[in-house]
């Protein structure tokens, strides 16, 4: 079984893209399952149950998506064989930028748009930044010109990255983009022992303990502070 970890922005088109990924791959005689971690609601599931994909989701509610993901992974990759799959995808939510969800010696992708700004791969974390492929979704929309400009943004901050445009909605791209997918040399038995690509976000504060009330009499553990420079200039 081949595992592979897409992640990207709220929105990008991951799951539009893995659709029409699979299609391509199903032409193949594959069998490809997914799982769908996100936080506090998704029907992306029906999506890909409607589809006829194997498929399950985790939803990580208060905590990071990140380490729901992290903690969880062993057991959806005996899942995966359990269910004789040949490609494994599994889906993160990719909600603040700093995620990090990558494997190493897994294939990472990250999924993002063109719509989302030009700057934005610069504020784009270890998901961007660790990725062996990048998708760049949405570029029917947008010139030629913007199209080129947002790529060459991406490989300046992912130079070793392949990058690549996918229309999730006509699927254009998708066929090239499955073959790189799956090797058939490939077979994850267990992540046990594995490391991930980048740290994850990090807090244990009084406010991830449940605390609500604001002052710094409530600040307890990992807090940060912003720089406000003299307080009595």
């Amino acid at each position: 079984m081949n595992l592979v970890t897409f992640s990207g922005p709220p929105s990008s088109g991951k799951t539009a893209v893995i659709l029409k990924t699979i299609e391509a791959i199903q032409e193949r005689d594959l069998k490809v399952g997914v799982v769908k971690f996100d936080c506090l609601y998704t029907n992306d599931d029906e999506l890909y149950a409607k589809a006829g994909v194997p498929v399950k989701k985790g939803l990580s509610g208060s905590l990071c998506p990140d380490h729901y993901f992290v903690s969880n992974i062993e057991e959806v990759v005996q899942w995966g064989r359990e269910k004789e799959l040949d490609l494994l995808i599994t889906e993160s939510a990719g909600l603040c930028n700093r995620c990090s969800p990558y494997i190493k010696d897994i294939k990472a992708v990250c999924v993002i748009d063109n719509l989302s700004g030009i700057n934005t791969p610069r504020k784009i974390g270890p998901m961007l930044k660790t990725a062996d492929i990048v998708v760049i979704t949405k570029g029917d929309i947008v010139s030629q010109a913007e199209r080129e400009v947002f790529a060459s943004r991406v490989s300046s901050v992912n130079p070793e990255a392949m990058v690549m445009n996918i229309n999730g909605l006509t699927g254009q791209g998708a066929y090239e983009f499955s073959t790189l997918l799956y090797d058939q040399k490939e077979d994850v038995e267990t992540v046990k022992g594995k490391k991930m690509r980048f740290s994850m976000p990090s807090a244990m504060c009084s406010y991830c303990l449940g605390e609500t009330r604001i002052g710094e009499e409530h600040q307890l553990g990992n807090v940060k502070k912003i720089d406000l420079g003299d307080k009595n200039a």
